[in-house]
């Protein structure tokens, strides 16, 4: 009885392992670290699989009309002609460096490059929400926003009855958060904002408790979009430690920015599309959602989303295009650091062909599997020659990079697998050599906020910690 037990397991455990290999066709690395998996805990491992390893990339997540695609495409091979026959103007002339780049994230993301945005930048909560709570407040036709997370506390509860006063007053209302994300939050938060006409609903929605075969992809976007004008994306969730209030986190140090110009065009177009796939009603890309922007601003930007519903790795080939172009510096900061091989080996190859390459990640983790294979990662890059440093005053979530001063992308994407293949990610791609730099400084100033680690350092680390990290690593593509 129990030699057929076995065997019936061992049966199951190969076909689930053929199933993972030749009907998935993942990546050779995660392939293995799921093969262990099933290894080591057979049967119950492929359940584990079910949830968190499902592929997304055949599935068409997002809807698009014919009309749409067609009025895109035609703005997608205008700019590509202009690009290739050097007729198209640029507002900032360093940036024509940086054509390559445009042009993949037009032909790869299919993302439209505007040039007259004014940006904003908010690295501290307190500000960020003061500037969002003031423009939803001066909102006269529409507000759309995603969060991956919004909480049951003092912040969430004073956004939601901002949105709720304005639905009130007639002003549409979408509000779209992630169900896992956001899983906390008790049935009747959105009551209220309902009532008064607005509208709030849950992406991948949980319909069988704690049994979720869509847990492992999650919309990690943050995007609010206030009358079609401004636009925020960043870092940033909705909740009281966005605020720096939580004692175990501290101060909570993070990238937002607020963007003014045709750039938010590109931001509603994106929150529309994933209003669609988490709704029945078939929001049509109305002209009022497109309004025209009076603004002087001259900042270059791409928006640039990527997810599980395509195997490009949008985001992912944006960071190495960066990385590739340096001529100078490196400055990536990032809450976890998990990156796969091409971004690992290309950050090696700045770093030993003498680009100053710099990495800072928190001291404080949220995720310890995460923050242990992050510390191995960045001795790696010590190695090479890059510099570490270990933010001590609070917790760093910060998803930026700069290059050289000139370009810079800041959004929702982490230096990390999990972003690059499995949560729906947005980022904005900045050319423009002032806002560049300012990012730059701030890396600098954060820097007093650090310790560095050396390879020194590194080395005198204990047993148990190299264990710890030797596991994280071996479990990353994962993570």
């Amino acid at each position: 009885m129990i030699s057929n037990t076995l065997s019936i397991v061992l049966i199951l455990n190969i076909l689930f392992a053929i199933a993972i290999i030749f009907l998935e066709r993942k990546k050779p690395s995660t392939s293995l670290a799921w093969l262990m998996l099933l290894l080591l805990l057979p049967n119950v491992g492929f359940i584990i699989y079910l949830l968190f390893g499902k592929n997304l990339s055949r599935k068409k997540i997002f809807e698009i009309t014919k009309e749409e695609a067609d009025t895109i495409n035609t703005a997608l091979e205008d700019q590509k002609l202009k690009l290739k026959t050097n007729s198209l103007k640029f507002n900032d002339p360093s940036i024509e460096q940086y054509k390559d780049m445009l042009y993949m994230h037009l032909t790869h993301s299919e993302s439209i490059l505007t040039q007259n945005n004014s940006i904003e930048i908010f690295t501290d909560g307190n500000y960020k929400f003061e500037s969002l709570i003031n423009s939803i407040q001066s909102a006269k036709d529409h507000i759309h926003m995603v969060y991956f997370i919004i909480k049951n506390d003092s912040l969430g509860n004073k956004i939601v009855y901002e949105l709720t006063k304005k639905a009130e007053e007639g002003v549409e209302i979408r509000f779209l958060y992630d169900a896992i994300g956001s899983h906390s939050l008790p049935r009747n938060f959105f009551k209220n904002l309902k009532q008064a006409g607005g509208e709030a609903v849950a992406f991948f929605p949980i319909m069988i408790p704690f049994f979720n075969l869509n847990i492992n992809y999650r919309n990690h976007r943050k995007i609010a979009v206030i009358d079609g004008i401004e636009g925020f994306i960043g870092g940033f969730n909705i909740g009281d430690e966005y605020l720096s209030l939580n004692k175990k986190m501290g101060y909570w140090r993070d990238s937002h920015i607020k963007i003014t110009g045709d750039a938010v065009h590109m931001l509603q177009t994106r929150f529309l599309f994933d209003w669609r796939s988490a709704n029945s009603e078939k929001l049509e890309i109305n002209p009022k959602y497109f309004p025209k922007i009076n603004s002087t601003g001259n900042s270059a930007i791409q928006i640039i989303s990527s997810g599980p519903d395509s195997e490009l790795e949008q985001i992912k080939y944006g960071y190495l295009k960066m990385i590739s172009s340096a001529k100078k510096s490196i400055y990536i900061q990032t809450p976890y650091f998990v990156p796969d091989e091409s971004i690992l080996n290309g950050l090696k190859l700045a770093c030993l062909s003498g680009i100053d390459v710099k990495i800072m990640i928190p001291n404080k983790p949220d995720h310890m599997f995460v923050y242990w294979a992050s510390s191995s990662y960045a001795s790696e890059l010590i190695k090479a020659g890059a510099e570490c440093y270990i933010y001590e005053k609070g917790f760093i979530h910060a998803k930026t990079i700069v290059v050289d001063g000139k370009i810079a992308s800041v959004g929702t994407a982490n230096m990390d697998v999990r972003s690059f293949k499995l949560n729906f990610e947005v980022n904005a791609f900045i050319y423009d050599s002032v806002v560049s730099n300012e990012f730059k400084l701030i890396f600098e100033k954060d820097i007093n906020d650090c310790t560095q680690i050396t390879q020194e350092i590194y080395d005198n680390r204990s047993l148990i910690i190299k264990f710890k990290e030797s596991i994280s690593r071996l479990l990353s593509p994962l993570l």
